[in-house]
């Protein structure tokens, strides 16, 4: 049963069950066995232990993101209860007017730290809840700033992990060399841009809509932090040993675990053997970059802390086991996604070949490639809930359709399997990106994923738009037009029957 039409099952039920019950870990175990029982035949010992086998395999290999994750929470634990969060909830409080300043400072925050998007979601949360919770911001709508301002940055970044993702995703004999593919995808990235045009709008606008706008009008009559986060880390530094941080206690960590990822992607890159910069960030371990980064940045931070006593070194030690229970959720919730995604790999049902065999059987016409390339993509995205899986299965695929005899048509085929991508990790309820980006807003995460959706959709159109007039005209420049005309009439439309919120 494996590259066939039950390969698809495993994920759709788990996104139905996700999306009914809103309960996201039993929903990803029904999927995961669901899953093992088709690749098994019905054999129920055998099926359980293939759940376990593929589990320990993907944990195996994601053990520097839990590590990193891990880290991440001690280090925002130990920043929080320094006071230093406080200090710069004050500091923004004086400089911060609106609700409108404060959703662009968000905003603002998530593009510059372009890097990673676990980084970013995670840290971007961190630093601008406290202060869009002053200004009584939804927490769906913090989340969705942070989603809209993760994967597709990083999607556009020449630094960036996501850069060296889709570089690795080519075929090991290609000629093409994958860095300057990935930079001439960048203007074409249609889902990336335009998802980035419309947080602008809906952030300084404040014309929320549909679950969204449901969800914003609520919190205005009652603002309320979400029941299963009010007894985590944020919630436990009110101990009275509370240390007495200031502005630079928390920019310094901030910036430090910035310049030590960079670091840590030019190291495992390669830059100290010899090569390149672009080299490096094209070649670099992303997942070991971050942990050296984060482990560097929570040395830096003990050693800022400790002896100017700013936190106690009991209080400091005990940020250790809340950032761990505050990253709890995000780690085993990502555990379950990884899985899932592992049974449906090529090794178990195979559901990226059975997805190469339809878009290859339907080839023929080239013009219509874009846009089933960026369907496809967001399909895939969305049932797997990897965007990096995403790349691997379909970029060779375009490769091996189009070959290198028409550039112009492949890089607009790789771009469309980008944005499709990016499109479906950002509608999916067990993409990883999805699941941080509620962990770092602090939301519950079904409420998340059901808020953004219809945000989603408007942007998936106008970008799909934007894809059938890149495969007409064999221009990318005008499909940008095209999908930049549809979303501007949209936003009209918008702004002309919706209420503002604010």
């Amino acid at each position: 049963m494996t590259a066939s039409v039950w390969s698809v099952l495993p994920p759709v039920i788990s996104i139905i069950l996700a999306l009914w019950t809103k309960e996201v870990y039993m929903s990803l175990l029904v999927g995961i066995f669901a899953g093992a029982l088709i690749f098994t035949q019905g054999n129920l010992i055998e099926a359980i232990l293939a759940m376990f086998q593929v589990m320990s395999d993907k944990v195996g290999s994601n053990v520097n993101i839990l590590v990193f994750l891990v880290i991440l929470g001690i280090l925002v634990a130990a920043i929080t209860r320094s006071g230093a969060t406080r200090a710069y909830g004050e500091w923004a409080a004086r400089t911060i007017h609106s609700k409108r300043s404060a959703s662009l400072l968000t905003a603002l925050l998530g593009v510059v730290i372009f890097i990673d998007d676990y980084f970013n979601c995670l840290t971007v949360g961190t630093v601008m809840r406290p202060v869009t919770d002053k200004f009584k911001i939804a927490r769906t709508k913090l989340a969705y700033i942070i989603d809209a301002t993760a994967a597709p940055i990083c999607i556009i970044a020449p630094v960036s992990s996501w850069a060296a993702a889709v570089g690795s995703s080519l075929p090991e004999d290609s000629s093409i060399d994958g860095f300057n593919l990935f930079l001439q995808t960048i203007p074409f990235n249609l889902y990336a841009w335009l998802t980035i045009l419309f947080m602008v709008f809906v952030s300084w606008t404040g014309r929320d809509f549909a679950a969204m706008g449901r969800s914003v009008a609520k919190n205005n009559e009652h603002f309320e932090i979400p029941k299963e986060y009010q007894d985590t880390a944020e919630a436990a530094v009110s101990h009275p040993e509370e240390g007495h941080g200031k502005l630079i206690d928390l920019i310094l960590p901030l910036l430090v675990l910035i310049a030590a990822c960079v670091f840590g992607m030019l190291y495992t890159g390669g830059l100290f053997e010899g090569k390149g910069v672009v080299d490096a960030f094209a070649n670099c371990d992303s997942s070991k970059s971050l942990v050296l980064g984060s482990f560097i940045a929570f040395v830096f931070t003990g050693l800022l802390y400790l002896p100017r006593k700013v936190i106690t070194f009991d209080s400091f030690c005990d940020s250790f086991g809340w950032g761990f229970k505050a990253m709890t959720p995000a780690i085993f919730v990502l555990c379950l996604a990884w899985t899932l995604s592992g049974i449906c790999n090529k090794d178990y049902l195979d559901l990226g070949g059975y997805v190469g065999t339809i878009v290859s059987a339907h080839a023929g016409i080239l013009m219509f490639l874009p846009p089933i390339f960026y369907l496809v993509g967001a399909g895939l995205s969305f049932a797997t809930g990897t965007s990096w899986g995403t790349f691997s299965i379909l970029i060779p695929i375009a490769i091996a359709v189009l070959g290198t005899a028409d550039p112009v048509m492949l890089t607009l085929c790789v771009t469309a399997i980008l944005s499709g991508a990016v499109t479906g990790d950002h509608a999916s309820p067990i993409s990883d990106t999805t699941i941080l980006a509620s962990a770092g807003a602090q939301c519950h995460h079904i409420d998340h994923v059901s808020t953004q959706l219809p945000y989603v959709i408007v942007v998936g159109s106008c970008s799909f738009i934007g894809y059938i007039v890149d495969g007409i005209t064999a221009n990318g420049w005008l499909g940008m037009a095209a999908g930049l005309a549809c979303l501007v009439v949209v936003m009209l439309v918008i702004r002309a029957k919706v209420p503002s919120l604010d």
